[in-house]
Parts: C-alpha cells; structure tokens; sequence
C-alpha cells in the first residue's frame, strides 16, 4: 500500500515562483531554525571581531539558505512553478 501524501508545510506564491508563508507548523519550524542558524552565527562574529569569522560566517549561511530552499521546494503545496495568479494554483 503506497504511503499517504504529505501535506504541504508552505503555501505557493500567487504570482512568480517559489514559496509564500508557511501554512503548517513544520514549515514555522523550518523557517524560525534557518534564522535562527543564520543570527546566531552573525552574532558569534560580532562577539569574536574577527576577520577569520568571516570565512566560516559566509560559507555558513550558504549552506544554511541551500537547505532552506531545497525543503520550501519540496514541501509548498503544488511545487515550484510559474504562477500567474487568480485561479493558478
């Protein structure tokens, strides 16, 4: 027996592509760690004042924003596609 669809964690924009807000709890949980992850390692800089911070900062939140992206894909309800608005969902 295949395995139920999962629901989606983020809405899909109404016009252009990509994800809108989150719609579900995970989604929140998602988002509120990639900012968490990305400040936190912002702060550690500013408390170190170190120019050597930035290799790791940079590099950090790269990381950090490509998870982001390939999990809103993933989880917006109906994909990543073209959307004209109105009715295109």
């Amino acid at each position: 027996m295949p395995a139920p669809p999962s629901k989606p964690w983020f809405a899909a924009k109404r016009y252009g592509v990509g994800s809108g807000l989150p719609i579900a709890w995970q989604g929140w949980v998602v988002l509120l760690g990639g900012l968490a992850a990305v400040s936190g390692v912002s702060a550690l800089s500013l408390i170190f004042h170190s120019t050597r911070m930035v290799f790791i900062e940079i590099p950090v939140d790269f990381v950090v924003l490509a998870v982001l992206l390939v999990i809103c894909a993933a989880k917006t309800e109906g994909g990543w596609r073209w959307r004209w608005g109105g009715q295109d969902t």
